[in-house]
């Protein structure tokens, strides 16, 4: 089951600070050159935080985590950020707008009871990579605090959350910031007794969907698992032995972690697909060699799994081709899109069903994205690595550029052959990868809008 309840928030005091000014997207979406304008925008964006800059002679004593502590608590002790009163849920909606649609999304924050995955209600959908948690368990290590949320799902399909959530949005927020896009963040506080319990109790028998911050809560699993050792060890130090072996012992603050909870039964919601562009192994004779091989025999690679159809890629207008292609993929459930280094052409691939052909699991087989990664990327062309874009110009244009090879590369190094184009993934198939205990591809899921990173905090 479940545990979800509220806390003590810690957010920036609007009497001292712009809350525009002092937000950041997710520490995973911020681009190098991003970050410098965020840097330059406020000293007191959270980014200097959550995403602090290495310098020159940093060692164990001095270093961007350490300066990531001095400076949250510095801006505790002078009223930059401050502590709500009273333990709250926070409702936490999003005007934004995509494909000329004007949508909102509504969810709330509070802090989740940490499970082991796959034993409990916490469900993830999608692999991780480690480096992003080593990052992040060093965030938690030293500032003791889940400074950005985690964004997640539960199906409440009386959607009792969701109707306090819309009664209390029609009040005044107390905290409004506009991201980059122009998009309208705001928070509201739930600290009635009845919000509060009516929440809790419609939330404790539902599973939970972690949508966008895998590493975050595997992170905060792991942080968990050491806290708990170390109060373990030190306790016994102390001749408190005793005190461990009780049947319930009291949860602990890091014994919970911060999540946006929306409901995936509302309207709101999106997905955006992540393009795949990737590249050979090989000199860049034999990697131009294999790429071109593959142009000019597409249709014999392909066929036994695919109807491949081809739309002509007008150069002085490829936004239309695109949205052409994008069209064609949409009326086909199980179906790709495709550019070639140097090709003047798009094209379709609609997979025939052949999943006998596919060594997933059932609740995967069906995807476009493991069609694509398990018999595209890994039976037929034995790509050595993959990358990712989600703008479709941007990706062919990487696919067509020649990149210059430094001192320490090799020419091909950074040469893209060709991007294949996904459609979005559906909400039901996430709900239905996470129930079955598999997961996705990394990057198989894009939710839209982005939480922004320090509307609130969870001190521990």
């Amino acid at each position: 089951m479940a545990e979800v309840i509220p806390f003590r928030g810690i957010f920036y005091n609007t009497d001292m600070v712009d809350s525009s000014l002092v937000v950041a997207p997710p520490y995973d979406t911020v681009t190098p050159t991003f970050k410098e304008v965020l840097y330059a925008r406020s000293p007191y964006n959270i980014i200097h935080v959550d995403l602090g800059m290495d310098m020159s002679g940093d060692n164990e004593r001095e270093n961007r985590y350490t300066r990531a502590k001095k400076l949250f608590n510095q801006w505790l002790k002078k009223g930059i950020l401050i502590s709500d009163t009273r333990p709250s849920f926070y409702c936490y909606a999003i005007d934004y707008r995509i494909n000329e649609e004007e949508k909102r999304l509504i969810g709330f924050l509070g802090v989740v009871k940490i499970e082991e995955l796959g034993k409990g209600s916490i469900r993830p959908h999608e692999m991780t990579y480690s480096k992003p948690k080593a990052d992040r368990m060093n965030i938690l290590r030293f500032c003791m605090a889940n400074i950005s949320p985690i964004f997640s799902l539960y199906s409440g399909r009386k959607r009792l959350t969701s109707s306090i959530l819309k009664r209390v949005v029609k009040g005044r927020a107390f905290i409004e910031a506009k991201d980059e896009d122009g998009f309208l963040h705001r928070l509201w506080k739930i600290n009635d007794r009845k919000s509060i319990e009516t929440i809790k109790e419609e939330l404790s028998d539902k599973d939970i969907f972690i949508a966008d911050g895998h590493h975050r809560y595997e992170t905060a699993l792991e942080f968990r698992n050491e806290m708990n050792k170390v109060n373990f060890l030190g306790s016994l130090r102390k001749g408190g032995r005793g005190k461990l072996q009780t049947v319930n012992p009291k949860p602990k603050p890091w014994d919970y972690v911060m999540m946006f909870l929306a409901n995936m039964e509302d309207d709101g919601l999106t997905i955006l697909p992540t393009h795949r562009l990737i590249g050979f192994k090989g000199s860049r004779v034999q990697a131009q060699y294999l790429i071109e091989g593959m142009g000019r025999k597409i249709e014999e690679l392909l066929k036994p799994y695919f109807e491949v159809e081809t739309i002509s890629l007008n150069l002085s207008d490829k936004d239309t081709s695109i949205e052409k292609m994008f069209k064609m993929m949409r009326k086909s459930r199980y179906s790709l899109g495709m550019f070639i280094r140097n090709k003047r052409a798009l094209y379709v691939l609609k997979f025939k069903g052949l999943y006998s052909e596919i060594d997933s699991h059932q609740s995967l087989k069906r995807l476009d994205v493991t069609i694509l990664h398990e018999l595209i990327l890994k039976r037929l062309l034995r790509v050595y690595r993959v990358e990712y874009e989600m703008d479709a110009q941007a990706a062919i244009e990487k696919v067509n550029a020649i990149p210059r090879p430094t001192s320490r590369s090799k020419a091909w190094e950074g040469m893209y052959h060709a991007v294949f184009f996904l459609n979005p993934i559906r909400i039901e198939d996430v709900k239905k990868v996470a129930l079955a205990g598999e997961r996705m591809p990394p990057k198989s899921t894009y939710f839209y809008p982005k939480l922004l990173t320090g509307m609130v905090i969870y001190k521990f």
